[in-house]
C-alpha cells in the first residue's frame, strides 16, 4: 500500500520490462526480457522458450511470477478496447490497469461492478491472482471475467468463454496455463458512490458494518480492542449514516488507511458524491500511494467465522503490532472460480499490509497462520504466504481438477515457477 506504482525513472529498463516487482522484494531471475509489439512475435516467442511467464504490473509480493527463462510484458502489444453495449461486456488488452479501464467505461456510460483499492494494478494480473474489491454482495475482480485469450504452450491462440469446458478453471489461473492476451468483462451502467470514515468501531458491530454499504473495507492496528477506520462506499443515493452510527464518530477530515501518510493520495471522501471509479477504489489513479516499502499477506476465511478468526488472532496481536503499517478486512462474495480464494463460500479477506523486513515478518506470517488453521485459510496467491501445500489444497474441492487442466494445457510445464511447483508439483 505503500509503494509508487512504477520503478524509478533510473531503474526503468530500456525495454520497458520490469526487472523487479512493485514493492521491490523480488527481482526478477529471468535470464531474457521482451516486449513484443504483435500478436505474431508474441505466439513465435512462446512457442520457441522452454520456460516463459508475463509480467504486469508487478503487484505481487511473492515469486509467483517469476521463471528464469523468459520474461514478457504485454505492455507493447496493441492497446484496442471494444464495447459491446448489447451484450454489456467490454474486451481489453491484458496489461491495460484498471484506473484506465474504468476511466473509458465511465465516459461510455458504464462501470465495473467492482475495483480493487489500487487503481494502478493490470486486468490480466488482478484476474489470474483471484484479487478482489469489496463488498457483501460484489465477487472478486475474476468473477466478471467472460471471455478469455490466450497464448498456449505450443504458441497456438486459444479464446474461452463461459460456455466452454474448464472456463471455471482457467479465470483464476496463476499465470500458469498460458499467456493471457485479452479479457472480456462483464459490465454494468455507470453509476455515483459517496465515501464516509468512521472511527472507531466497536468488534461486535463489525458484521453490520460490513452489511451497510456497497463496499465496506474496516482497518485495524491490532493495537486496541476497537476497530480504528471504517470506510463506507455506499451509492449517491442513499442516506448518509447518522451521527451514532454502530457507535462510532465521524471523521472530520480525510483519512489515509497508514497512520501519518497524506490523505490526498487517497480517494474523495467526507460523503463528496462521485463517480464509482473515484471511489471504489482506496488510491487516486494520478498519484502514488504514498511512499516507503512493504511487504503484503491476505488470506480468505469463511465469512461466518469472521468472530472465531478474529478472536484467534487476538492471541497473537502482540506479535503483530509491532511489524504492521495497518490491517484491513473486507467481505467478498462466493463464486465458482476453482481457484478463487472465495470459491465457494462468502469471504472474510483479512489483508495485512506488514513493515519491508522480511526477516522480521515472516515469523510473524507463520504465527497468523497458525492461528488461523482451524478456519480453512485460503492465501491470496500473489501475497507473502507459507501455508503447506496439503493444507491449501484441501480448502479447494476443484485442486485436483485445476491441476489436471494445468498439465494437460502446459504438459512441459513451460509457465512453471519454483512457487507453481510447491503447489502444484508435476
Amino acid at each position: 500500500m505503500t509503494r509508487p506504482d512504477a520503478p524509478a525513472a533510473a531503474e526503468r529498463p530500456a525495454d520497458g520490462v520490469p526487472r523487479r516487482n512493485w514493492a521491490g522484494n523480488v527481482h526478477y531471475a529471468a535470464r531474457r526480457f521482451h516486449r513484443p509489439e504483435t500478436m505474431d512475435e508474441l505466439r513465435r516467442l512462446v512457442a520457441g522458450s522452454d520456460r516463459i511467464r508475463a509480467v504486469g504490473t508487478g503487484h505481487s509480493f511473492n515469486r509467483l511470477g517469476d521463471t528464469g527463462g523468459d520474461l514478457v510484458s504485454l505492455a507493447g502489444l496493441p492497446p484496442s478496447v471494444r464495447l459491446d453495449p448489447q451484450r454489456r461486456t467490454v474486451t481489453v488488452p491484458a496489461a491495460m490497469r484498471y484506473g484506465d479501464l474504468a476511466t473509458f467505461l465511465h465516459e461510455q456510460g458504464y462501470a465495473l461492478a467492482n475495483l480493487a483499492s489500487l487503481p494502478h494494478i493490470s486486468v490480466a494480473g488482478a484476474v489470474a491472482t483471484g484479487t478482489h474489491g469489496s463488498g457483501p454482495t460484489n465477487g472478486n475482480l475474476a468473477t466478471a471475467v467472460a471471455g478469455l485469450e490466450l497464448v498456449t504452450a505450443d504458441g497456438d491462440l486459444l479464446t474461452v468463454d463461459r460456455a466452454s469446458d474448464s472456463f471455471a478453471g482457467m479465470v483464476v489461473g496463476l499465470g500458469a496455463l498460458g499467456v493471457v492476451t485479452r479479457l472480456t468483462l462483464d459490465v454494468v451502467p455507470t453509476f455515483d458512490l459517496r465515501q464516509y470514515v468512521r472511527l472507531d468501531l466497536p468488534r461486535e458491530a463489525l458484521d453490520a458494518a460490513f452489511d451497510s454499504a456497497y463496499s465496506v473495507s474496516v482497518f485495524t492496528d491490532w493495537r486496541s480492542p476497537r476497530l480504528r477506520e471504517v470506510w463506507r462506499k455506499q451509492r449517491a443515493d442513499q442516506p448518509p449514516p447518522p451521527a451514532d452510527w454502530l457507535g462510532t464518530t465521524a471523521a472530520d477530515r480525510p483519512r489515509h488507511p497508514v497512520p501519518g501518510m497524506p490523505a490526498e493520495n487517497c480517494t474523495a471522501q467526507l460523503g463528496e458524491p462521485g463517480p464509482w471509479h473515484e471511489r471504489l477504489p482506496h488510491f487516486r489513479l494520478g498519484f502514488t500511494p504514498s511512499s516507503g516499502e512493504e511487504l503484503q499477506s491476505e488470506y480468505h476465511l469463511p465469512r461466518a467465522a469472521a468472530a472465531e478468526a478474529l478472536a484467534a488472532l487476538d492471541g497473537v496481536a502482540h506479535l503483530i503490532a509491532p511489524v504492521l503499517q495497518v490491517c484491513e478486512l473486507r467481505t467478498v462474495a462466493a463464486d465458482d472460480l476453482w481457484l478463487s480464494p472465495n470459491q465457494g463460500r462468502d469471504s472474510l479477506a483479512v489483508h495485512f499490509t506488514w513493515i519491508a523486513d522480511a526477516a522480521a515478518v515472516l515469523p510473524v506470517v507463520a504465527a497468523v497462520e497458525e492461528r488461523l488453521a482451524p478456519f480453512a485459510p485460503r492465501p491470496h496467491w500473489g501475497k507473502v504466504f507459507g501455508l503447506a501445500p496439503d493444507a491449501v489444497a484441501a480448502t479447494y474441492p476443484r485442486y485436483a481438477d485445476f491441476t489436471a487442466l494445468l498439465r494437460r494445457l502446459d504438459p512441459h510445464a513451460k509457465f512453471h515457477t519454483d512457487l507453481l511447483a510447491r503447489y502444484f508439483p508435476r
